[in-house]
């Protein structure tokens, strides 16, 4: 069993204010839950209006499988004009 962890640094430039930033996150998140079959969560910067990092994470028997679905993920968030990445961790345990 392959388990996948990819933590996402990035900036949301257009973030007024905490709701603002929940609500993007929001909208990535179920996204990816919903086309890629992945767990998301917020993973740090709670209290910054306009960083996050998102934690995602799957599971499979087949390496080249997990590290795929990761890279699609993070294709996805990358694809979002609202956010701008910093850094992407990729990690297979």
């Amino acid at each position: 069993m392959v388990v996948g962890v990819c933590e996402i640094d990035f900036l949301i430039p257009g973030s007024a204010s905490l709701k603002e930033k929940r609500y993007v996150l929001r909208s990535l998140k179920d996204r990816l839950r919903n086309r890629m079959n992945v767990a998301v969560s917020e993973a740090d910067h709670h209290d910054l209006r306009q960083r996050s990092t998102l934690c995602i994470v799957t599971v499979s028997n087949d390496s080249a499988v997990v590290h795929a679905l990761l890279s699609k993920a993070t294709n996805l968030v990358e694809r979002d004009a609202r956010v701008e990445l910093l850094d992407v961790r990729v990690e297979l345990r």
